[in-house]
């Protein structure tokens, strides 16, 4: 990774919260990229954090994120704010490739998406610190926002998945500010023409930016289109898009409390799945592990 220039150290207080926020602009190579790209984030480098395995995470709630969103949605300029919901396979990614953790690292919220790395922040001392699943949080920031006049803009999911998910919103959560759709056609991360989907959500005067792809793709996607928006917030949230549509079924809750949510979704697709968390379960178990000895000892020696 090599960073060629940082902008700002300007800091500034984020109204009404006990953190502070950065924004620089670096140099990254994206990871499967052939090219690198200069983007400029914002982040939090605070007390709403825990560094789980190289990665921050939010150390906070759903109802606690959705306020600060839909406040700075309210109050400030649109930045391009990077949001993902992290679980345990961004986690592991992140460690393998550094690229990657430097874009996590980068991103203004890293939503906790799993348990397990809600049980590592809070044997860290992050007591307070709950899961942010990709999907509550999109149902709850929607029912929320609703009637607030914050437009949302959906991007992701198979053919015809984001205008079911437009109707979704209007039915369950009770939300007719969705100003636009788009499916993403299926390319590697360079060949899209990130200043046409650029222009379109900008026409469409969004706010918020959902995408709803998966990792790392997702989140690459979202740092690429950040360089051409004029937005508030851009959002990637995973499997989002088809759990609420009923395109794909969720697992029960006392699978995804006990953290055995990847286990539900291997039993459901084992052919597709079988390899990635045969590589995953492990590694996060080694690497959160490894983790915590580390946490405990700088604990002990002061």
């Amino acid at each position: 990774m090599r960073y060629f220039k940082r902008r700002l150290y300007n800091r500034e207080i984020v109204p009404g919260d006990t953190c502070l926020a950065a924004i620089y602009t670096k140099e990254t190579e994206i990871p499967g990229s052939t090219v690198s790209c200069s983007v400029t984030y914002s982040f939090m480098r605070d007390r709403s954090n825990v560094d789980v395995a190289g990665v921050p995470l939010y150390n906070r709630t759903i109802p606690d994120a959705v306020r600060q969103i839909i406040r700075e949605c309210r109050q400030q300029q649109p930045m391009n704010r990077c949001i993902s919901a992290t679980g345990a396979h961004g986690i592991v990614y992140a460690r393998k490739n550094p690229a990657f953790r430097s874009l996590l690292q980068s991103f203004y919220m890293n939503l906790p998406d799993g348990m397990p790395g809600v049980w590592v922040g809070r044997m860290k001392g992050a007591r307070e610190m709950d899961r942010c699943y990709g999907p509550d949080f999109f149902a709850r920031l929607m029912e929320e926002s609703a009637g607030s006049g914050i437009r949302h803009f959906l991007c992701g999911g198979a053919d015809g998945v984001a205008m079911n998910l437009q109707k979704t919103c209007l039915q369950t959560f009770g939300n007719e500010n969705i100003c636009g759709t788009y499916t993403p056609p299926f390319l590697p991360i360079d060949e899209f023409d990130f200043e046409a989907i650029a222009r379109e959500i900008d026409d469409a005067e969004a706010n918020i930016v959902w995408i709803g792809i998966s990792t790392p793709k997702q989140e690459q996607f979202a740092a690429r289109l950040a360089k051409h928006t004029n937005v508030h917030f851009l959002i990637t949230v995973g499997a989002a898009f088809d759990f609420h549509t009923g395109t794909v079924q969720q697992a029960p809750a006392w699978m995804q409390r006990a953290g055995l949510e990847w286990l539900f979704r291997l039993m459901a697709e084992p052919g597709r799945l079988w390899r990635r968390y045969a590589e995953i379960v492990p590694m996060f178990l080694w690497y959160a592990t490894g983790d915590l000895l580390r946490y405990r000892f700088r604990k002990r020696s002061g």
